[in-house]
């Protein structure tokens, strides 16, 4: 079920009277709704999938038992090797197979042998990679006894589901999101009413930014070989609004439906392009995967602590680790690569914890020299993007060869010119709206500064206009649902 759909505008408000209406003040009543109306969610793409996270779930719930029983460091360090190898394997088997499938047999080939095999044809589950990081966050947790495990079937299996996060994140941890479901939760008008005003931002960015900028992108990268360097340029440019106000738009929509229903989940996204460094863009973009490696990867590699190479040496695998967790194509393994050598720098110089704070706090425009560096660390993301988007290694370096060539200095093609013109114009709304919320958890909290209650209704409904005019005819779905 997509956010962005009638079926969710029906689904949502259904499920809204049930739980505050029909099970008010019945906290198993409306743990179990939660969990039926994530698994209806979830199985409205294909309910075979179903059976594939209920395993998971029972899996991690049963290892959070039996290491809370057993005292012994072998044997639980052999449970919680379940946990990563049932998890690890189900979500290698389905996105990875034929991936290494085929990357071992063009090595054979490389090398002069002949070696065939047959790819199977299997579907991709959707989110498999967010709810398997969050079951396994659990597992991990328990094991490093940073959180008392529950014994509560329920309850663990409505965490592992959740439907607002549960296919594309946040990636929220156990020791956050489980004990709400503990707890008698009440409605607070104030809370749902901005939890409303994040979900219209998101939606906002999702059907006017995201999916104008993708019919720019697609038409540029698929004909890549006959555009010059302008164009390409142009497209790597729009997949950069194209993804953010994607994946950001589904973060807002996901946060704010749960604070419909008393929950509070973390921030995913904290206004990356306005990053004066790309250390600060990571701590900005995907803020739940960045600290998920951060805590599970990079910390029990060592972290920081030891010597500079150590810590550069941590710093590749985390990278190179989250570049392949996106997909299975090289490009995200290049992607990934990339940003760790636009990191290394700031390691080496001790830099990479410098711009801590928001740019230009409490201030209307930012510095000469913040606006210089919030411009060089958005240039270093769009080399990235290059990678993220291209089909291949190969189609990657075409691009980077022709925007870095004369014909970077030439007029885009006559089709592009209109659609280019009055998405950039939206894009430039997105922005300034963003600049002047960049202080708040999301960008429209800043609208109950606003004191005259009129001003307020004339920009959602401003937004609102402009989402029936600009959105597309065909529903789209989210970028990230494909990882």
């Amino acid at each position: 079920m997509l956010f962005n759909s009638l079926d969710f505008a029906i689904f949502l408000p259904i499920l809204f009277v049930l739980y505050w209406f029909v099970f008010r003040n019945r906290l198993k009543a409306q743990n179990i709704l939660l969990l039926l109306a994530s698994y209806v969610f979830y199985g409205w793409w294909d309910y075979r999938f179903l059976s594939l996270i209920f395993f998971s779930s029972i899996i991690d719930y049963v290892i959070g038992l039996l290491l809370m029983k057993e005292d012994r460091k072998l044997h639980r360090k052999v449970l919680v090797g379940i946990s990563l190898g049932v998890n690890l394997g189900l979500l290698g088997f389905f996105k990875y197979y034929n991936f290494f499938l085929e990357s071992f047999t063009d090595a054979f080939t490389f090398l002069g042998y002949t070696f065939e095999a047959e790819r199977l044809s299997i579907i991709l589950p959707v989110g498999i990679s967010f709810y398997t990081f969050q079951t396994l966050s659990y597992s991990l947790d328990v094991y490093a006894r940073k959180l008392e495990p529950t014994r509560n079937m329920v309850d663990f299996m409505a965490y592992v589901s959740f439907f607002p996060q549960l296919v594309a994140g946040p990636i929220e941890r156990a020791k956050n999101l489980l004990p709400q479901f503990y707890v008698n939760r009440t409605f607070d008008y104030g809370n749902a009413v901005d939890g409303l005003r994040q979900i219209l931002w998101g939606l906002f960015k999702k059907v006017v930014i995201a999916d104008n900028a993708a019919s720019i992108v697609e038409q540029i990268y698929s004909n890549s070989g006959t555009l010059d360097g302008s164009s390409l340029f142009l497209g790597t440019l729009f997949f950069a609004f194209q993804i953010y106000g994607d994946f950001s738009g589904y973060s807002d929509i996901a946060i704010g439906t749960g604070r419909l229903f008393g929950f509070s989940l973390m921030q995913n996204f904290a206004f990356p392009y306005f990053s004066r460094d790309i250390a600060e863009f990571w701590r900005r973009w995907h803020i739940s995967l960045t600290t998920w490696f951060r805590d599970y990867v990079y910390i029990p590699l060592g972290g920081s602590r030891g010597s500079v190479w150590k810590v550069i040496r941590n710093t590749l695998i985390v990278f190179v680790v989250s570049g392949f967790w996106h997909g299975a194509n090289w490009t995200f393994t290049a992607w990934g690569l990339i940003n760790a050598l636009f990191f290394l720098p700031l390691i080496i110089q001790k830099n990479h914890r410098k711009n801590i704070d928001v740019v230009a706090a409490g201030k209307w425009l930012p510095s000469w020299k913040d606006l210089m560096q919030m411009i060089s660390t958005f240039c270093l993301a769009l080399l990235a993007w290059v990678f993220f988007r291209s089909d291949s290694i190969a189609q990657s370096f075409e691009i980077f060869g022709k925007i870095f060539s004369s014909s970077l200095f030439n007029f885009p093609p006559e089709f592009l010119q209109i659609e280019v013109k009055y998405t950039l114009g939206l894009i430039g709304f997105m922005v300034m709206v963003e600049w002047f919320g960049r202080e708040e958890q999301h960008a429209l909290a800043r609208m109950t500064r606003i004191r005259y209650r009129s001003v307020r209704w004339l920009m959602y409904c401003a937004l609102i206009i402009l989402m029936v005019l600009f959105m597309q005819t065909k529903e789209s779905p989210f970028i990230y649902f494909q990882f």
